[in-house]
């Protein structure tokens, strides 16, 4: 009981500062985000589709496909016509990754940065680069708008990014396990992982787009804290962990439970976003543990489901809501 009301103290020291004004800037030049009517100015969609598919969320495959950042559109261009615009970095922080082999990701050449916002470890990922800036290693520290590298269209993708769809790809995230890279050769072994802790899996990336539009619309008032609580919810999920990564780096988002804190912790409760992202963590006492299996299903948010199905965390089963592998996978991973 003593160890909980510790924890419980150390969450609301750490978790007690607010930055006022502006917490993120935009990685590029490019705010039209902020005009009316300026989401064509600012998003590049996919090939044949219109711009919001290169918005975040269910905007791939006919709303079935999650896209966890945004793609912001060029503003300048050399004499080729490439994108030349500076990418930089959202807020103040410290480098924890560069790929500079862009046939080995996605992302091409990517950049992650560890901010500490509030209290809470957030990270931004800055995609596709024509080029990394010279000097920039892990444990470079960086400033609010210092420039990281130039807007580019790398990719190892078979289908090239093209000179009219050349874009930066932001994402603004949570960090999943501390664990990752173990985590895969154990469960994965035969998936390639040439990133280690910064495989894109290992972030659960935030609507980026919604969290500048509210910094924007409450100035002051914006807190990245009470926007990342205020998730809708997709599902609750319970696990019988107790000791995660994910609930050291994030006591934040822990609520108290009187009920647990006298009884003891037997597990989390957690609610989960439509995307994965673990945004309330709940401790809950062996009484409170819904079934003895290791990750229980508590409750659906079928409309949210309906609305936004990208997530393939929960499906309906013989007429039960169940969790999917992909929804395993994910919970593995957070309790490994």
């Amino acid at each position: 009981m003593r160890c909980i009301w510790l924890v419980a103290i150390w969450a609301g020291l750490i978790c007690s500062g607010v930055n006022g004004g502006e917490q993120f800037r935009f990685p590029t030049a490019n705010k039209a985000l902020l005009e009316r009517d300026g989401g064509d100015r600012f998003f590049v969609g996919t090939p044949g589709r219109t711009w919001e598919s290169g918005g975040y969320g269910c905007v791939r495959s006919e709303g079935y496909q999650l896209h966890e950042g945004v793609d912001i559109r060029a503003l300048t261009r050399d004499k080729r016509g490439e994108p030349a615009d500076a990418v930089m970095s959202t807020a103040d922080g410290v480098v924890v990754y560069v790929n500079r082999r862009p046939q080995l990701s996605n992302y091409g050449n990517y950049i992650v940065v560890q901010h500490v916002v509030e209290g809470m470890d957030l990270f931004s990922l800055y995609a596709h680069l024509a080029q990394a800036r010279d000097g920039l290693y892990p444990g470079t520290r960086v400033k609010a708008g210092e420039t990281l590298g130039v807007m580019g269209r790398t990719s190892n993708t078979q289908a090239r990014i093209s000179k009219e769809r050349a874009h930066l790809h932001f994402e603004l995230a949570l960090r999943l396990s501390d664990r990752f890279a173990q985590w895969r050769r154990e469960r994965e072994p035969n998936q390639r992982n040439d990133h280690g802790e910064w495989n894109g899996q290992n972030l659960a990336g935030l609507d980026v787009a919604r969290v500048f539009r509210e910094q924007a619309r409450l100035g002051d008032s914006f807190s990245i804290r009470r926007f990342i609580r205020q998730q809708t919810e997709l599902c609750r999920v319970q696990v019988r962990a107790t000791q995660f990564p994910f609930l050291k780096r994030y006591p934040c988002l822990v609520e108290a439970n009187p009920r647990a804190s006298k009884e003891g912790v037997a597990g989390y409760e957690l609610a989960l976003n439509y995307a994965g992202l673990p945004f309330l963590m709940v401790p809950r006492s062996a009484a409170e543990m819904k079934n003895s299996a290791r990750f229980g299903l508590v409750s659906v948010n079928a409309r949210e489901q309906a609305a936004r199905p990208c997530g393939k965390l929960v499906m309906k089963k013989g007429g039960e809501w169940v969790l999917t592998q992909h929804g395993q996978r994910l919970l593995d991973l957070l309790t490994y």
